[in-house]
């Protein structure tokens, strides 16, 4: 049977399909390398907050105004502007009714404002419009101005009304509430006009017409020059941005999550689409208004922008939520993108074809998470973490997963054989594990169990007690079974890692509410279509790519593998230089003597304490952490990732060192000590 597609002998070549991959690549690796620069602390926060305003206050509005006075309004479809108007309405006020109706009132007027903006302020020109450019460069070139077009629809319509929301919320928990009714709207108005986005779009308008559609050539180089370094920046920063977020999940923000990202990434583009259907009448061309309506949805998936952060921090509200969505909801948009534009460039639905390529596409999705879950299961058993709770669920779940990849392959081998008993051995095998899958995340959610460290601080403070006074170690800790660092040993194994859990939780709940959409689609409709088909696509990644999130999430061990991995990097770089240069850099050597001659003393006896590391002897040391902590304290370290440089340093420089020289200086609650 094969179902045809009354637009499907041209509708390959309103894409560029080809081109969408490496785009893809191109911008998530720009954005991993700026993630890598923030988690090693090459670019510390402080600088990359002086990236995020060059990115925000001079290449972007520069680049709105350059496309702004280039714009040609003669070719603009209103139509489609209308529908993403009405989309972007619509969700926001979806959003902003159910927060409102749902929050608890201490916090309800911020949420619903943040919540609203998360779900319809889309990251349209450092990810979106790459992507888009990719697509349609080649044939329908002036979509890209759209997106100049749509931006500001968030940016001077939608956003004001959440920013009034989140100074209502303001003056709410304000105790004197005189005086400021009428200072609300002003400061919502004095707000957008400050924001050099909003000001730009609109001096560019004005520019349009002024100047005839064209930017004068003295100001031409001026104006190229920042816009053109908007594109690699922005991406960057995005990166650098994402550095640390996860790990500020909680349990109680994971619904909140799951709402806010089915709202971005599926409520939004469906939305689009829709609107687009109903209200663009004035194409003659079935063609171009099904590619209309394509760029519809493909405009929906955008990720949300990162300024939305930056709104939280302003009104110190929902911080945790919002930037754990960005990062998720921008990595979730990657696949849904390219699946999306591959699907609706396909020219015929072919139904053997549609099932060979699902099942091609769960094979070898599987041959590779079953690598995948192979290292993470043998980290898991090395690091002896499957011994607690929740790791012991960790590890059910992950068995479970390994059988679903398993079965998988067996099964992409059995179909293919007239072996009825083994079909029916293998597809039980399938959906047993794949089910459970689903099942194990429902008992790490319900696991309330908290491990505690007080009972062994107890155990070595009576040993304290009770054995005599002990000697002082000198430049190491000389006893064979150090305390100390069994207490290390301790906090390693017994780190229940809970931001990982909860993202897990959160990553496989989706996947879950995809599949539950599957099943109630084809119910309800007789003919699914391509978003079906889509649908399906992700469904098949989702369930037996579980193996990759599993990989990222607990595969990379900290203590098992990243740490003596860049010990024994920095063991083989070091070394060599060592051995042909014993001067220490500039910077090290400085910082070095700057501390010890004005700061060691103040900071030794801030941190540094008596702890018991043998049975007759005892170290002076201090914890990472509260070295990080004391730099910020004194002014020595303007933000964390600068406190973590400056410790590194000392360390460099022999100031100080882990109490058995086994670890580099970090920001945990690793034992270090200062050398006489």
């Amino acid at each position: 049977l094969l179902v045809s597609d009354p637009d499907s002998s041209a509708l390959s070549s309103s894409m560029s399909i080809d081109k969408l991959l490496p785009a893809l690549l191109e911008c998530f690796g720009i954005i991993l390398c700026g993630y890598v620069a923030g988690r090693a602390n090459i670019i510390t926060p402080t600088q990359a907050k002086g990236l995020g305003n060059f990115v925000s206050k001079f290449a972007l509005p520069a680049l709105l105004f350059k496309n702004m006075v280039l714009l040609d309004f003669g070719n603009v479809i209103w139509p489609f502007l209308w529908s993403i108007l009405i989309a972007k309405v619509s969700v926001f006020f979806i959003v902003c009714v159910l927060t409102l109706i749902v929050a608890s009132p201490e916090s309800r007027y911020s949420k619903a404002g943040l919540f609203s903006i998360f779900a319809t302020q889309s990251n349209d020109f450092a990810l979106g419009y790459p992507i888009v450019e990719a697509l349609y460069q080649s044939t329908y070139p002036e979509y890209l101005q759209y997106i100049y077009l749509v931006a500001p629809v968030s940016l001077m319509l939608l956003n004001p009304i959440g920013f009034a929301f989140c100074e209502i919320q303001k003056w709410k928990n304000q105790g004197n509430r005189q005086q400021r009714k009428l200072l609300i709207m002003g400061l919502v108005v004095l707000q957008v006009l400050k924001n050099p986005i909003v000001f730009m779009v609109v001096i560019g308008i004005i520019a349009h017409f002024a100047l005839h559609q064209t930017i004068p050539p003295f100001m031409a180089e001026f104006v190229d020059g920042l816009a053109n370094s908007f594109g690699g920046a922005a991406l960057f920063y995005l990166g650098l941005s994402m550095v640390g977020q996860l790990g500020k999940l909680t349990r109680s923000t994971v619904v909140t999550l799951i709402l806010l990202i089915t709202a971005k990434l599926l409520l939004m583009p469906l939305i689009c689409k829709d609107m687009v259907d109903l209200l663009d009448n004035s194409n003659t061309s079935a063609l171009n208004h099904s590619s209309l309506s394509n760029y519809a949805f493909l405009y929906g998936v955008f990720p949300t922008a990162p300024s939305v952060a930056i709104y939280a921090v302003y009104y110190n509200a929902e911080l945790e939520v919002v930037t754990s969505g960005m990062v998720i909801s921008t990595f979730l948009s990657a696949p849904i993108m390219y699946v999306s534009a591959w699907l609706l460039t396909m020219r015929w639905m072919d139904p053997q074809l549609l099932m060979n390529s699902l099942q091609n596409v769960s094979f070898n999705i599987s041959i590779v998470s079953l690598v995948a879950l192979v290292w993470t299961i043998t980290v898991m058993f090395l690091s002896k973490k499957f011994k607690r709770l929740p790791h012991m669920f960790t590890v059910n779940l992950f068995l479970a997963q390994f059988l679903t990849c398993f079965g998988m392959i067996l099964w992409n081998f059995v179909v293919k054989e007239d072996n009825f008993i083994g079909q029916v051995l293998t597809f039980t095998l399938l959906c047993t594990s794949l089910y459970s899958t689903y099942v194990w995340p429902g008992m790490l959610c319900m696991h309330n169990t908290h491990i505690n460290l007080t009972l062994h601080y107890i155990h070595l403070s009576c040993i304290s007690n009770l054995l005599p006074p002990s000697g002082q170690c000198g430049n190491r800790c000389e006893s064979t079974d150090c305390l100390l660092v069994q207490v290390e040993e301790l906090q390693q194994v017994a780190d229940r890692q809970v931001p990982r859990h909860v993202l897990l939780c959160l990553l496989l709940t989706v996947s879950l509410l995809a599949n539950l959409s599957s099943c109630l689609w084809l119910l309800l409709n007789p003919v699914p279509g391509r978003l079906y088909l889509e649908l399906q696509f992700f469904c098949a990644v989702a369930n037996y790519g579980q193996g990759f999130l599993s990989f990222a999430l607990f595969g990379l061990d900290k203590h098992l593998i990243i740490l003596p991995f860049k010990k024994r990097l920095y063991s083989l770089w070091y070394g060599k230089k060592q051995e042909e240069q014993t001067d220490l850099p500039d910077e090290v050597r400085m910082t070095c003597t700057q501390f010890t001659k004005y700061h060691k003393d103040q900071c030794f006896h801030d941190i540094v304490k008596k702890r018991r590391c043998g049975k007759r002897t005892k170290v002076d040391c201090f914890l990472g952490c509260e070295l990080v902590e004391w730099l910020q304290q004194v002014g020595l370290a303007q933000d964390h990732g600068e406190a973590v440089l400056y410790g590194t340093r000392l360390e460099q420089g022999g100031v100080l060192q882990h109490i058995k020289q086994e670890h580099s200086f970090q920001d945990s609650r690793l034992y270090y000590r200062f050398m006489t």
